[in-house]
């Protein structure tokens, strides 16, 4: 009778715990990194989307009389039917004349573009390949080993040399920088399905001859979801940064579509002239890694079962 008693007592207090406990919804809207990051991303994603509306100047037009303007000065612009008008030049203008400003919204389109592209692509590639790499035991030694060759390469060294390979292009980066991080997602996404193969209810879903890819969408992939999210986050900060670095050397995109990598690139030798040439692109590029990066803990903290006991 007291077993009885105690197991009521004990269902009791879980149903009121699951009731007091907040969704996950909530707990992500009241996680400071979660909020903040995830606002700032959101910012960055309008100013990309709406670059054309918010910019004053053409990013490709060319002036050689208000060449490295000052941020707030102000300069003739010739329209397009041949007339003239006075604009100010919110953040000056580089050497061949064109509007930082406006370079500036078109670079974050494209930055935001090569981040979220490299984290969707290198999940997908690599939650496959690790599901079926922790899964089935024979293939594990040869794909871990293939992927220790691929991280035992630094990421930058890997990048150069494919776009080096191949046509410089918004996609050839793209792909340049996912190859180096799919080992990443597979190592996370093979330690989880290790743990997940030995659990009862995967032994039972064999035990019925279950085909194998039911097991692995219905049993293990679910449990992948948490950590490949967080991990995305992650690797689209990392790509961002790849991707300035890359057309910062000039081996990324061509300097005819603005980032804020080439726009760094192209303001180097006159940083100590003109410190804007740089300094605006790389406070964007630095915000947005940081906020990218804030989301990330965020969802961490939220989203593991041993941390978020402390949300």
């Amino acid at each position: 009778m007291s077993i009885v008693l105690e197991n009521e007592v004990d269902a009791a207090a879980a149903r009121a715990a699951a009731v007091a406990r907040p969704s996950i919804w909530i707990r992500l809207l009241r996680h400071p990194s979660v909020l903040i990051g995830g606002c700032i991303v959101l910012v960055m994603m309008l100013i990309g989307i709406c670059a054309p509306l918010l910019g004053t100047i053409p990013p490709a037009q060319i002036d050689p009389t208000t060449r490295n303007k000052r941020p707030g000065v102000e300069i003739t612009v010739r329209q397009d039917d041949g007339s003239t008008v006075q604009r100010t030049v919110l953040m000056g203008t580089d050497s061949l004349g064109r509007d930082i400003y406006s370079r500036v919204l078109y670079g974050a389109r494209v930055s935001l573009i090569v981040g979220f592209s490299v984290a969707a692509l290198s999940i997908a590639i690599g939650v496959l390949i690790g599901l079926l790499s922790g899964y089935i035991r024979w293939l594990d030694g040869i794909v871990m080993r293939i992927m220790d060759g691929l991280m035992a390469i630094p990421g930058i060294l890997l990048a150069i040399g494919l776009v080096s390979l191949f046509r410089a292009g918004l996609a050839t980066v793209i792909f340049a920088i996912v190859v180096p991080e799919i080992p990443r997602v597979v190592r996370l996404v093979r330690s989880v399905v290790l743990t997940i193969r030995e659990e009862p209810y995967v032994e039972a879903a064999i035990s019925v001859g279950t085909p194998l890819h039911k097991i692995l969408w219905r049993h293990v992939m679910p449990n992948t979801v948490a950590p490949v999210i967080v991990q995305g986050t992650f690797i689209c900060a990392s790509a961002v940064l790849a991707e300035a670095a890359l057309s910062f050397l000039g081996i990324g995109i061509p300097t005819d579509t603005p980032t804020w990598g080439n726009i760094m690139a192209e303001g180097r030798q006159f940083f100590r002239v003109y410190p804007h040439n740089i300094f605006f692109p790389a406070i964007f590029l630095t915000i947005t890694v940081l906020a990218v990066n804030m989301l990330g803990d965020g969802l961490r903290d939220t989203l593991d079962p041993k941390m978020s006991k402390r949300v």
